[in-house]
């Protein structure tokens, strides 16, 4: 069964500075039918204006997978480290036992991204930080596998996150016993004749195949079903 997810139903909170579309319960967003999704948390789709972002703070015991889909991120971390993060790269955290850090858009133009947390496989641990700088190529026309087993970036789960660019139509197939949560970040497609603007969501567990209208760019979030 697939079940679709409108921009409209997800939790949008304004503070000014930052117009965020929350896809879970999350901070003053509370549906008690929205609590996750498997091992997927929180999923929150920001848009942080210039100058602006969140101040040096702490999380624990969690996975956070960051995608820039516009603008340039400014990364700090207690682990000193201080990177820039552009549109299609891809930053994560395992906070481990205790993590500080901070993001901000030191640039004029909006930042649009989207930021994923996920329920570790076992808690405590060294807090981990690293990015990879993907290039479009990577994502063009296929699924780049950025995140989980046989992808570029390990997470304390067994979650795995595919991103595509691409004007053609194409599959993605599921194994028995898996699931996805699928986000059309740009562009209108079509999915199992499921009609998608941007901002809007499916998820369910089975196979699926996408048809752009135009360029689409979508973010897939594959993972273990109950």
């Amino acid at each position: 069964m697939i079940k679709v997810r409108r921009k409209a139903g997800h939790g949008n909170i304004n503070h000014g500075w930052l117009d965020t579309y929350h896809h879970f319960s999350f901070a003053s967003f509370f549906d008690p039918k929205k609590m996750g999704y498997g091992a997927l948390r929180v999923l929150n789709d920001d848009y942080i204006s210039g100058n602006t972002g969140f101040e040096m703070h702490p999380h624990k015991d969690m996975e956070i997978v960051t995608y820039v889909i516009d603008g340039t991120l400014t990364h700090k971390d207690s682990l000193s480290n201080e990177r820039k993060v552009k549109r299609g790269q891809v930053q994560y955290m395992s906070a481990g036992d205790g993590i500080f850090h901070s993001e901000h858009n030191n640039e004029n133009e909006m930042l649009r991204l989207i930021q994923m947390w996920v329920l570790p496989r076992t808690l405590g641990g060294t807090p981990k930080y690293g990015d990879y700088l993907f290039n479009e190529e990577e994502r063009k026309d296929k699924w780049l596998h950025a995140v989980g087993k046989g992808g570029y970036i390990g997470l304390n789960q067994d979650v795995n996150i595919y991103i595509t660019e691409t004007d053609k139509p194409f599959n993605f197939d599921l194994d028995k016993g898996r699931k996805f949560y699928m986000v059309n970040l740009e562009g209108e497609t079509v999915v199992n004749d499921i009609s998608l603007a941007p901002g809007d969501a499916l998820f369910g567990n089975e196979p699926i195949h996408l048809t752009p209208k135009g360029t689409s760019h979508v973010l897939l979030v594959e993972l273990k079903g109950e």
